[in-house]
């Protein structure tokens, strides 16, 4: 494991946490950008869920890494259906789920079989 996966790991964990937290906790921040992007407010919390999942997974990686592979590959294609959604509702304000999305695919790109 070299201090690159190990950097990009942990960073992309932690920044899915923390949003984690924020949907699952029912802060006001996640709710506006549901309905900045027109989805329901229902979805806050399981949508939370999923990005809580993948941070889990991304750390199980550490010891299973095929499991942070499926977790980093899952992050990625959560964020391009939140692309997606921000298209559809028109919103192109996407600074947010640029950082987000450049580390889950950071972290797919480390986590990947012979790389780092």
């Amino acid at each position: 494991m070299s201090i690159p996966h190990v950097t990009v790991t942990l960073l992309a964990s932690a920044l899915n946490a923390a949003a984690a937290v924020a949907n699952l906790a029912g802060h006001d921040y996640p709710k506006k950008q549901a309905d900045l992007n027109r989805v329901p407010r229902s979805w806050v919390r399981p949508l939370g869920a999923l990005l809580g999942a993948g941070a889990l997974g991304l750390l199980a990686g550490f010891v299973v890494p095929a499991v942070g592979t499926a977790a980093a590959t899952g992050l990625v294609l959560y964020f391009l259906v939140a692309l997606g959604a921000h298209v559809r509702a028109g919103n192109y304000r996407l600074g947010g789920w640029a950082v987000f999305c450049t580390a889950a695919v950071a972290a797919l790109a480390v986590n990947l079989p012979g790389t780092c």
